[in-house]
């Protein structure tokens, strides 16, 4: 069970803090505050099970649908994504972005984000090769990340995977959730 306040870094300037689970009449919410730094932010990527927002209170926002064009918003405005929806955002101003943010249901996503972050913390910017095998085959079900091609995904990433289980990569995993079984099917041009 996370305690909150839940606070993540990724060592590139971005910062996530986990403020609890909310619970409402059309379900949970995972909520949490974001800081991110000029050009920080999130690669393209799609949740394929959850329901996500980003609301800003300072700096301003920029994203994108994949293969739309690229939108921003100011102080006061939400952007909201609908599970399976690909997508990226970043800072897109020259001050420092502060935002809150929900994702609904929460699932796995404090856990994935907090070993994503770690591992990019950990080796200078870039998560851990074996950290992202693991994440992007155990979670596949759950997450993309839509900037690494098809194929990488699909083969790759499972069999450096399976190198990492041999090699025992994924001692520190032990306690790692289990992934969320599909309710529905999740678009294959997304996966």
């Amino acid at each position: 069970m996370t305690h909150y306040p839940y606070n993540i870094d990724n060592g590139r300037g971005e910062q996530l803090t986990f403020t609890g689970v909310a619970r409402r009449p059309d379900g949970e919410y995972a909520e949490a505050e974001g800081v991110a730094q000029p050009g920080a932010g999130a690669p393209m990527h799609v949740h394929h099970l959850q329901d996500e927002a980003i609301q800003v209170v300072s700096g301003r926002l920029g994203y994108q649908v994949l293969s739309r064009e690229a939108q921003y918003a100011g102080p006061g405005e939400l952007v909201v994504w609908p599970a399976g929806t690909a997508h990226k955002w970043w800072n897109a101003g020259d001050t420092e972005l502060r935002t809150t943010g929900w994702c609904r249901p929460p699932h796995n996503i404090e856990f994935f984000l907090g070993a994503l972050f770690a591992s990019t913390k950990e080796n200078g910017g870039r998560p851990g090769l074996f950290d992202v095998a693991f994440l992007m085959t155990r979670y596949r079900r759950e997450y993309a990340m839509l900037e690494m091609p098809t194929a990488v995904r699909r083969v790759v990433m499972p069999l450096l995977y399976g190198v990492g289980r041999v090699l025992g990569k994924y001692d520190k995993y032990t306690s790692a959730p289990a992934s969320i079984v599909a309710p529905r099917e999740y678009s294959s041009t997304t996966g």
